[in-house]
């Protein structure tokens, strides 16, 4: 089991914890982990894009001249690609871009997502992060102890008193436990974990 140091909100370090190896000590695959990522991406696609074929577009319902004898070459419609006001060629159209992949395969790549977190000394895990009031300032002011800018922050409750101070931060988002991702995992240089949160995400994907 790999033993992490806690930090408080100021940056100290106060404590030590025991990660559990099922979440955060498995071996990484990064075929699934990419896998995971590249679902998330196709599942966000709105897939709306559409575009007029030349049997959409109005009009070009006469033979603009006749086939022989003019100099110019043969047109059947003024709505054919090559002419202004035309149809698009291979116009795309709406569709759908999500996929399905197995849950025991999302799992693991979520776990693989954690443990490389873990590996590269990523993982930041606070004692408790409560903060008075809703204030921008506190929210960046506990992040700059801890050394760190661009970063994940998961909760194990929705505090709005540090989701709405982490809001705009640019480079900052909040998460639950249940609300964790891999492709957020591994945007976010930092993953900042408090320690209710950590016990809760072993608790529920062990």
């Amino acid at each position: 089991m790999a033993n992490v140091a806690v930090y408080n909100m100021n940056g100290s370090e106060v404590g030590t914890l025991e990660l559990s190896d099922a979440v955060f000590g498995v071996k990484v695959n990064e075929h699934l982990v990419h896998l995971a990522v590249v679902q998330q991406l196709a599942n966000n696609r709105q897939g709306t894009q559409k575009a007029k074929t030349r049997a959409e577009v109005s009009g070009g319902g006469k033979k603009p001249w006749r086939q022989k004898g003019t100099g110019h070459a043969r047109q059947g419609s003024t709505r054919a690609p090559q002419w202004t006001g035309g149809g698009v060629v291979f116009a795309p159209t709406p569709r759908d871009y999500s996929f399905k992949i197995n849950k025991k395969e999302k799992r693991l790549a979520l776990k693989s997502a954690l443990t490389s977190r873990v590996q590269e000394n990523k993982l930041i895990v606070l004692d408790e992060l409560k903060l008075e009031g809703i204030k921008t300032k506190n929210m960046k002011a506990v992040l700059d102890n801890l050394k760190v800018s661009k970063a994940l922050i998961v909760l194990d409750e929705n505090d709005q008193n540090v989701v709405l101070s982490a809001r705009n931060l640019p480079d900052v988002k909040t998460a639950l436990t249940n609300t964790i991702n891999v492709y957020d995992i591994l945007k976010y240089s930092t993953l900042v974990v408090t320690k209710a949160a950590a016990e809760k995400i072993e608790e529920v994907y062990a």
